[in-house]
């Protein structure tokens, strides 16, 4: 089985988790990096044993060793940089969001299927041992009809006011909890509890400024730390969120799920690893809540340092399979697509400061 060798395009979060991801997974090799510093590429490359770095997108497309692009630039740089790689026939594994506007996304998911291009987001929260635990449970109707559910997702990643400024501070380039953390949401919102009919949300901006990291000048930021946002769910059920991103010892990431039958609760109380972890509770009718033990063929074969390592290498299994098949499954483009526009409705709903429906 021949192997694909993939590049891999940013070297933030593609250096840490991308490059051995794709290491460990038996059908990938890494065999380009791109930086817009040739001589950061370069190093990447030399540390990883890829073949071929450079600061040119254009000149790893035209490698032929390349067949596929994993993408892990900021948001801002993704629709641009994705449209070159898919114009030129290769697979790609998005970085979320995975634009900044639906409209982005629906061009990307049109010129794929155009192109027969596999377009996979790092959805990774669908690949985590205890998330599928908790779909499982839920799919077999543990807690009967569901009256409300609750998300608290409250980090400190950006609680201290001297993190440095930069895109991550500034709406127009992606930047703020809701794209980083709200993606993730929206879309397992979706894979565990289904559409959703509406939205309606605030966003605040509870740092306003930031010191620049070069002058120390002090910078004002725009994108959002902390959202509200309520969703009423196709079949009617109410879905809170609450999403922080400078929650001095916040509680975690936690979904209750609320019943007629009984209770289901997953979460995750460590500010440092948001991958490993989670546990789940379940407390029938009212009775004491009980951890339910995640069954050991969902467990991860193993687990890293860095925790987000382990699903992203199911995430990129799932990529593989979808190349090699040709047929597409979730997570793809429609769901990066149907993130997107509740993304973009959420804004719109701060800003407009009304309730919005959500399009079929």
């Amino acid at each position: 089985m021949t192997q694909i060798g993939v590049a891999v395009v940013g070297t933030g979060f593609g250096q840490k988790v991308h490059i051995p991801g794709l290491q460990a997974h038996h059908r990938t090799e890494v065999v380009a990096v791109w930086n817009r510093d040739r001589a950061k590429a370069q190093s990447v490359a030399d540390d990883c044993g890829a073949t071929f770095a450079s600061d040119s997108l254009t000149e790893i497309l035209a490698q032929s060793t390349v067949q596929a692009v994993t993408l892990a630039t900021p948001p801002f740089a993704h629709y641009e940089m994705a449209k070159e790689i898919i114009q030129a026939g290769k697979h790609l594994l998005l970085e979320k969001p995975v634009t900044l506007s639906v409209d982005e996304a629906k061009d990307l998911q049109k010129m794929a299927k155009a192109k027969s291009v596999v377009v996979v987001p790092d959805f990774e929260f669908r690949f985590i041992p205890e998330w599928q635990h908790f779909s499982e449970l839920l799919s077999q109707g543990m807690v009967g009809k569901k009256r409300l559910i609750k998300i608290d997702w409250l980090a400190s990643s950006r609680a201290n006011p001297q993190r440095a400024w930069n895109w991550y501070a500034q709406k127009q380039m992606g930047g703020g909890a809701l794209g980083s953390i709200g993606s993730h949401t929206f879309d397992y919102v979706n894979w565990l509890f289904g559409p959703a009919q509406s939205i309606s949300a605030t966003l605040s901006t509870s740092i306003a400024e930031r010191p620049d990291p070069e002058t120390g000048e002090m910078k004002a930021v725009d994108s959002d730390d902390v959202c509200a946002i309520a969703l009423t769910l196709a079949d009617g059920t109410l879905c809170q969120i609450t999403l922080s991103a400078v929650s001095y010892a916040g509680r975690g990431h936690w979904i209750e799920v609320y019943g007629d039958k009984g209770t289901l609760v997953m979460g995750n109380a460590s500010q440092t690893d948001y991958v490993n972890g989670f546990k789940v509770f379940f407390s029938e009718a009212g009775g004491e809540a009980q951890e339910m033990p995640t069954p050991k063929r969902l467990t991860f074969p193993r687990v890293y340092s860095d925790g987000r390592i382990a699903p992203f290498i199911r995430v990129v299994d799932h990529w593989t399979k979808c190349i090699e098949t040709g047929q597409l499954s979730a997570p793809g483009m429609d769901e990066g697509v149907y993130a997107q526009l509740l993304m973009d409705l959420t804004h719109r709903s701060h800003e407009d400061k009304t309730q919005m429906s959500v399009p079929a």
